[in-house]
């Protein structure tokens, strides 16, 4: 007969009096307690460097990432404006600095060409069959002048196919036309919209199927029934600082540096004004900012590479950053800078201490901003040097798991160490087990051995009992 482990355990002690199980248990343990205390507290230690080293991470990535929206879209970003919101709405294109002032006229916004169709019963109603072919250029109902750059557009059109059904077919072919149906209080109409700019008129050629004809009406060329071209295409026509331009879109990316347009009105004789915020004033504020958040960084930082009691006090990716930010005020952010112009955070008023704490020194701001402001503004973008790019560097080195020298490469470190750990320990684990369940089988003969002693024992005095019983 087999007898499970739990049998055993179970019984164990019913012999002797003993609590075998316990015995086992208490022993097991004691044969691993060494090394499950050294792992138990090597996986501790190991969580908290991960944990602190991503602590510092991430309170450096936070700070580029607010740094950088401050100067994208905050009291440091030279936003433009204008003085006449009607005409235009202007924007500053991301990457892009714009700075002085320019004065816009519009005379003429640009348009885009509408084409009405011949008048059908309802939508549903077939067209024939063939190919309709689409050029674009310069049209007009007294002229057009092909654009030989732009390449036509063919549409093949089945037999059976409705009104809807050639409007699909164009807006299909996602060729900056747009058709559809329009429900007039005469009948349907097939309605064609071009694309914003004088090149972007069009003409329509049918070629028809000639066992199914109709799709000719759908043609029209220069002249052909004048209502039919509701509107003509057109370039803007617009002037930046007394300049004549034109724009094929009245939406005009980075017309000058800093500066996008989007047209919304003419001001002929009365020109608008577009002048850009200038972040002097919140540059100080900002540096008072950008030394409390060093400090609060450096506090973390100083106190988890403390020789002493920090748990990363011998880590690379700490040390590497402690040394980097040691070195920040004299770093070079503007190697472009002309000469004279300041190139450091130290010329800024930025100062470091004995101790690795940051100080700001706003006398030594103000004096160089009215010296030269907009060099100064100028390290305050999102170009590809100068304060932000700086700190955004380093927030993103220290976020490569590949770079060993990294706060991320000691966190991917520790993390595979804190994994072999944790394997370790469930080996350890299991070799109790076992050595628990082998103690357990070892105690359960020894106990069923004593048993047998115990009910020997207890027959020979019940016999000695009955034998002195006889004598009296």
């Amino acid at each position: 007969m087999s007898i499970s482990a739990s049998s055993i355990a179970t019984s164990l002690g019913i012999g002797s009096g003993v609590d075998m199980t316990g015995i086992a248990e208490q022993l097991a343990e004691a044969q691993f307690a060494g090394r499950n205390e050294r792992l138990t507290a090597k996986s501790e230690t190991l969580e908290r460097r991960i944990s602190l080293a991503g602590s510092i991470r991430s309170t450096f990535a936070a700070f580029a990432s607010a740094m950088g929206d401050r100067l994208r879209t905050g009291d440091l970003a030279p936003l433009p404006s204008i003085s006449n919101a009607t005409v235009a709405a202007v924007s500053s294109p991301l990457g892009s600095v714009g700075k002085g002032s320019y004065t816009l006229e519009i005379s003429k916004l640009a348009s885009n060409q509408v084409l009405s169709g011949p008048t059908y019963a309802s939508a549903s109603d077939t067209v024939g069959a063939g190919t309709l072919t689409i050029r674009f250029g310069e049209s007009t109902n007294s002229g057009f002048t092909e654009d030989t750059g732009h390449a036509a557009l063919s549409i093949d059109i089945p037999a059976g196919a409705t009104l809807s059904d050639v409007a699909t077919a164009i807006n299909a072919k996602n060729a900056g036309l747009s058709a559809y149906v329009a429900q007039t209080g005469s009948g349907a109409q097939l309605v064609v919209k071009g694309a914003e700019g004088l090149q972007n008129g069009f003409v329509i050629e049918a070629v028809e199927d000639g066992a199914n004809p109709g799709l000719s009406a759908l043609a029209w060329q220069a002249g052909d029934d004048p209502a039919r071209l509701v509107k003509t295409s057109a370039d803007a026509e617009y002037s930046l600082d007394g300049i004549a331009r034109t724009s094929a879109s009245n939406k005009i990316d980075k017309v000058v540096p800093g500066l996008s347009l989007n047209l919304t009105g003419t001001n002929v004789g009365a020109p608008a004004t577009i002048t850009f915020g200038n972040p002097g004033s919140a540059i100080a504020s900002v540096m008072q900012d950008i030394t409390g958040a060093l400090n609060e960084i450096i506090g973390e930082l100083r106190s988890a590479i403390d020789p002493m009691t920090g748990d990363l006090a011998r880590d690379s990716g700490a040390r590497s950053l402690s040394r980097k930010l040691s070195g920040l005020g004299s770093m070079v952010i503007m190697p472009n800078a002309a000469p004279g112009a300041p190139r450091t955070l130290a010329e800024l008023g930025l100062a470091i201490g004995r101790d690795g704490s940051f100080s700001f020194d706003a006398a030594k701001l103000t004096a160089v901003m009215e010296r030269d402001p907009s060099a100064v503004a100028a390290m305050f973008t999102t170009g590809l040097n100068g304060v932000y790019a700086t700190i955004d560097k380093m927030a993103r080195s220290n976020s490569l798991s590949s770079d060993p020298g990294s706060l991320a490469g000691s966190i991917a470190r520790y993390q595979t160490q804190s994994q072999q750990v944790t394997e370790e320990l469930e080996k350890l684990a299991e070799q109790q087990e076992t050595l628990r369940a082998t103690m357990v089988a070892r105690f359960a003969k020894a106990d069923s051995q004593v048993a047998a002693s115990k009910s020997t024992l207890s027959f020979l005095q019940s016999q000695i009992d009955i034998w002195n019983a006889q004598k009296n």
